[in-house]
């Protein structure tokens, strides 16, 4: 049953993988925040519609820490909206990936504990490939990329929070829950500063259906079905390759291509996230439904 749910967790990899592509072509037509509403809002409706058991039993306390996700989650995405305008997919996707680095950095930084020297030599790796893949020739960082690393800190908070609420509360209704409470907060900043709209073609239609249904409700639900077979090491590992997906679609569909300096700090910044993952135990079982 491990590999079939190893397989199924290489499946969803993919699925997250795709979700830069499908963002980028998203904001061709659709704003940020309209965009991040109408994902997240259509991912709720089906979550909720295959589990409406789990919905009937929220209650106060449930809706709290929802609604606590959901503003968490919210930024999440805002940071990687606005990053993905200004950055290549690949260098995206790559940067994102650094939550799995912040997870245990901001563990051992709360408990005030002196970091393990295998996390200090992941960081160190991820730094470097961090720098080569964003710094130009005046050692200034790309706007975007910086969006996208506050992207993937915030990420890593929202790992933190879901880790505490869980021990509480059922994961998955918590986790269909802030879906709608971050489609909702989307909505509302969407209406302040957008003109929000439905899709009006196929060509629209599609990256919102896609990161709906594929990248978010199914890849959720697949998710918190295959963990329950498999051990944190191999969902780590099996995470970690979401950017190489990333950027593989990338360049499949955009033309999209890293510069030899890129590509090594890719492959550094991939190496150190693999390190800390597999020798630090950083809790990447808990990547939850924040990908969902």
């Amino acid at each position: 049953m491990q590999k079939q749910a190893n397989l199924m967790l290489l499946i969803v990899t993919i699925l997250w993988g795709s979700s830069y592509l499908f963002m980028k072509m998203g904001l061709d037509s659709l704003q940020e925040y309209n965009l991040i509403a109408l994902r997240f809002g259509i991912a709720f409706l089906l979550a909720a519609l295959f589990f409406p058991a789990r919905i009937r039993k929220t209650n106060r306390t449930m809706l709290f820490y929802a609604f606590i996700l959901g503003v968490i989650l919210f930024l999440v995405f805002a940071f990687i909206m606005a990053g993905i305008q200004l950055t290549s997919t690949s260098n995206a996707a790559f940067l994102v990936s650094l939550t799995v680095i912040f997870v245990p950095l901001l563990s051992t930084l709360l408990l005030k504990r002196k970091p393990a020297a295998k996390l200090v030599i992941g960081v160190g790796l991820a730094l470097l490939g961090v720098g080569l893949l964003t710094l130009n020739h005046q050692l200034a960082i790309n706007l975007g990329d910086l969006f996208c690393m506050m992207g993937a800190l915030m990420y890593a908070i929202h790992i933190l929070v879901t880790e505490k609420f869980t021990k509480a509360v059922d994961s998955l209704t918590l986790g269909i829950g802030q879906l709608g409470f971050t489609a909702v907060l989307a909505l509302v900043t969407s209406l302040i500063f957008e003109a929000p709209r439905m899709p009006q073609s196929y060509d629209e239609w599609l990256p919102v259906l896609a990161l709906s249904i594929l990248c978010s409700a199914i890849g959720f639900v697949v998710q918190a079905v295959a963990q329950q077979h498999t051990n944190s090491t191999n969902t780590g590992l099996i995470f970690s390759l979401e950017p190489v997906f990333a950027a593989l679609f990338a360049f499949l569909v955009f033309g999209e291509t890293l510069s030899a300096q890129g590509l090594l700090g890719a492959i550094l910044v991939l190496i150190g996230v693999i390190y800390a993952q597999t020798k630090s135990g950083a809790p990447a079982s808990e990547r939850s439904s924040a990908e969902a």
